[in-house]
């Protein structure tokens, strides 16, 4: 065996144990004084651990066939089945409870749609090219999805596995409101940004071209600004459910920026547009006037 491939092999261990690991602190501080669902498992245990176990089903016949054209759709579809399951489960339906499993939908619905409909029309996702033949860098790819999910969806979560009562008092209504206001706005951006894009690509001109138009006029990935803002929102809407170990679940947005930000998102894309149109003054002009993720902001990345 190659030096490189073994040291892929023990890094792609080390990582699926960390995410594992993390993943079994943010059962524990999500469980806190939580609803049980089994004998006494907590309920937000139980969603945690169904995030993983789905992403591992699915990661059977996607390393069979070596393919990632379901990647994204199963993502969406284990948010649906964590909270859908977590609120037939949980305690009684309040508003609150409502309004988070209708948002979470929402979400993951569209975004769902629009993520396979796009590798299906790209035929692949370059970023699992390499790493899909590779057993372990594959099912680590999978894994961190499942620790993707339990984050982003943690402070929601929260919310739905404890009781909550059924009367607001006036800051608990003013701030659900204000959590849902921010929490469309951080919607309607990605989704116009999304169609947006979409629909440049679809003009035979526009081939080869970078997007700046519209809202990517004011920021150079507007979409995951809408996702950081609106994951922002749903952690405003839980809040007040929270105690305690609890409190923990409220990195769920900081998560989705650090991630986005520095990590998975942005830092792959702006590769990827340098070594395409890096050098052309048009492109050099755009990137030097455009904020790189919040609007208007001015950030050199």
């Amino acid at each position: 065996m190659e030096k490189t491939n073994f040291k892929k092999i023990i890094i792609a261990m080390i990582t699926i144990l960390i995410v594992m690991g993390i993943g079994v602190g943010i059962a524990f501080a999500g469980s806190y004084n939580g609803y049980l669902a089994f004998a006494s498992l907590p309920l937000f245990t139980f969603g945690v651990i169904l995030a993983f176990s789905i992403q591992w089903i699915a990661f059977i016949p996607a390393y069979i066939f070596k393919t990632e054209k379901f990647y994204d759709i199963t993502g969406s579809l284990t948010y649906m089945t964590v909270i859908i399951l977590a609120v037939v489960l949980g305690p009684p339906i309040t508003i609150r409870t409502g309004i988070i499993l209708a948002l979470v939908l929402l979400w993951t619905t569209r975004l769902g749609y629009f993520l396979f409909r796009r590798v299906l029309r790209a035929g692949e996702d370059k970023r699992f090219k390499e790493i899909k033949q590779s057993f372990l860098s594959f099912l680590r790819a999978w894994t961190i999805q499942g620790l993707w999910v339990t984050f982003t969806i943690s402070a929601a979560l929260a919310a739905v596995t404890i009781e909550q009562p059924s009367e607001y008092n006036a800051y608990e209504w003013i701030g659900l409101i204000i959590g849902i206001v921010i929490w469309v706005l951080g919607f309607a951006f990605e989704s116009i940004a999304d169609y947006q894009k979409s629909k440049f690509r679809k003009v035979p001109e526009n081939k080869g071209k970078f997007i700046n138009v519209g809202l990517w006029s004011i920021s150079r990935h507007p979409n995951y600004f809408g996702e950081i803002t609106l994951w922002f929102g749903m952690t405003l809407i839980a809040l007040p459910t929270l105690e305690a170990w609890r409190f923990f679940t409220l990195i769920s947005p900081i998560f989705v920026f650090l991630l986005i930000f520095f990590v998975s998102g942005v830092p792959m894309l702006e590769k990827y547009a340098d070594n395409k149109w890096g050098g052309q003054e048009d492109y050099e002009n755009y990137k030097k006037n455009t904020s790189v993720l919040i609007p208007w902001l001015r950030y050199k990345k």
